[in-house]
């Protein structure tokens, strides 16, 4: 996975909250995102777009910004705002499919230019699920190239919202049907083209044994990460996502293993038999 990114924790801070900003590096996210987009009101975004401007030049390495939907009036000015200090990323909310993202990547590209920032440096994490549309055509992303796509991750609030759902999770704590099939969509795809799957957030940031739980399921599953909107959450899904000194010391065994028998199609470890998909795994486990 080549264009994959090892990153855990995604949190998000507003936009307009030079407090929460200046807090922010300190938490321990593996990526930060300035939100211009929801948790700012119209009236206050050209604040805001100052204050993330300001913000990424402390430092653009793990710094992301997740600008305003393409059909919205605000999202050039967005990135006319932040690219001068040369964000790592950019996250783009109500994404519609890979049109739009070839739309947003052509305007980094002249930005990059003008700005003297390296060709294709900015990546791109879409939102893929927040309308029925883009939910339907999440594996559109599998059969386009779009080299600046870093990861794919989804969101429950606008899509309920959207189909007039008055719950996203059953009464055991599942997802849905609509939502899980959402979710299940993004991590395959993402899989497919060689990016990060990014899981979305889990709303009550004071339930950090929920957190635990759905953060150690999100990684059994197959996801790389997860959004985050609380500094509070970091901890508990930096944890969950990085791998157990057993999982370590099995991965090792299983590569020194095969590295030891050449040619060898499937070996026996500890009394159970591993081929070559244990071994893909072993790799890609002490890769991350």
């Amino acid at each position: 996975m080549a264009r994959e990114l090892k990153a855990r924790s995604w949190l998000f801070v507003p936009g307009d909250s030079e407090r929460k900003l200046a807090k922010a590096a300190g938490a321990g996210a593996d990526a930060v995102i300035v939100d211009l987009e929801d948790a700012v009101a119209p009236e206050a975004k050209p604040a805001a777009r100052a204050l993330a401007h300001e913000w990424l030049q402390g430092g653009s390495a793990g710094r992301w910004v997740r600008i305003n939907a393409l059909d919205t009036p605000w999202w050039r000015d967005d990135l006319a705002a932040v690219m001068p200090a040369a964000p790592a990323g950019i996250m783009l909310p109500k994404a519609a499919g890979p049109g739009q993202l070839r739309l947003l990547s052509a305007e980094l590209d002249a930005l990059e230019q003008r700005h003297a920032i390296p060709p294709g440096a900015t990546r791109i994490l879409p939102l893929v699920s927040e309308t029925p549309a883009a939910a339907i055509s999440i594996p559109a992303y599998a059969g386009d190239s779009l080299q600046r796509l870093a990861g794919l991750t989804w969101g429950a609030e606008d899509l309920s919202a959207a189909i007039g759902a008055t719950r996203k999770r059953t009464p055991a704590g599942e997802w849905a049907d609509a939502f899980r099939f959402v979710r299940a969509q993004v991590l395959l795809t993402a899989h497919a083209c060689g990016v990060a799957a990014v899981d979305t957030l889990h709303a009550d940031f004071r339930d950090g044994a929920g957190l635990q739980r759905i953060a150690a399921e999100s990684r059994a599953d197959g996801f790389h990460g997860m959004l985050a909107i609380h500094p509070d959450q970091v901890p508990i899904i930096n944890a969950a996502f990085a791998p157990s000194e057993a999982e370590l010391a099995e991965a090792r065994a299983i590569v020194e293993l095969f590295a030891a028998n050449p040619g060898a199609g499937a070996l026996s470890l500890d009394g159970r038999m591993v081929d070559q998909p244990h071994l893909a795994q072993a790799k890609r486990l002490l890769e991350r």
